[in-house]
């Protein structure tokens, strides 16, 4: 997955060349992040921002049990810097069961509506 598209994520979705687009939905995207630090997550954190992006958007973001102590009440920016750079961390084709669940899921949400 080369890089280009996270100088304009819109734009870059919005032309379907996002890799992180699960779906287009009625008012936005549903996408997942790029970098994914793991499985077994106890809690969900919802952040809703427009801090450094032109335009509103929220973060779901799991909670995990190897959390230390003094991050886990944290907003996830604050996590060491190797989980955000490192490449095993990176989404690829070992997230794609991950990415059908939740794509199925919002087709799913969608439909009820």
């Amino acid at each position: 997955m080369t890089g280009e598209w996270r100088t304009d994520r819109i734009g870059a979705a919005l032309r379907g060349e996002n890799p992180t687009v699960l779906r287009r939905l009625e008012s936005g995207f549903g996408v997942i992040g790029d970098v994914q630090f793991g499985p077994a997550f106890r809690r969900v954190n919802l952040e809703i921002l427009e801090n450094t992006d032109p335009f509103l958007h929220a973060h779901v973001w799991p909670r995990f049990e190897w959390e230390p102590a003094d991050l886990v009440g944290a907003p996830v920016w604050l996590y060491p810097r190797d989980r955000w750079h490192d490449e095993q961390f990176r989404l690829g084709p070992q997230h794609d069961v991950l990415r059908d669940a939740i794509g199925s899921e919002l087709d799913e949400l969608r439909s009820m509506a």
